[in-house]
């Protein structure tokens, strides 16, 4: 890929196609702003937005393969309910199916977990990104586009604080 670029956009997030459920948006008012060329986003999602200009709309459905893959049946676990305890009492502001939870693997990775049952022993969580299995289907018009900077491209993302595809 060429120079990294720094891309504010718009977009609209649909489950499976154009028909499909809205996950996510990002209007005029609070645009999304990624930097391009540097593997933080999702290849193809690069890859469809990283050649556009300000002012060009895109439409586009990236298969469910070539963006967080399928659901892993294997990173559903059954975890021992004590692990919810802090300091000798029960985390129920946490223990909620549904919820999501900040966790870490065994080296220390954070992940985040859905707690989808829970038992008098066990809590089952699903550790599977929350869209995998999904195809993606974005709709939207890049607003800006501009070589990054080399402290943009040193840090290797923007840092604006927010979450980014």
């Amino acid at each position: 890929m060429s120079t990294p670029k720094v891309i504010a956009l718009t977009y609209e997030l649909r489950s499976g196609n154009a028909e499909g459920e809205v996950i996510e948006t990002a209007g005029k008012e609070k645009p999304a702003e990624f930097l391009f060329g540097a593997g933080n986003l999702i290849p193809e999602f690069e890859d469809q937005i990283h050649p556009l200009d300000a002012g060009e709309s895109f439409e586009f459905t990236i298969a469910s393969d070539k963006a967080y893959g399928p659901v892993n049946p294997s990173a559903v676990v059954d975890l021992p309910r004590n692990i919810f305890t802090i300091d000798g009492k029960e985390a129920e502001d946490l223990l909620f199916e549904g919820n999501i939870v900040p966790m870490r693997n065994d080296k220390g990775d954070p992940l985040q977990g859905k707690i989808l049952e829970i038992h008098d022993e066990t809590v089952k969580m699903d550790f599977n990104h929350p869209l995998a299995g999904q195809d993606l289907h974005f709709k939207g018009e890049v607003l800006t586009s501009r070589e990054a900077n080399p402290e943009e491209i040193e840090k290797g993302n923007l840092n604006t604080g927010e979450e980014n595809q």
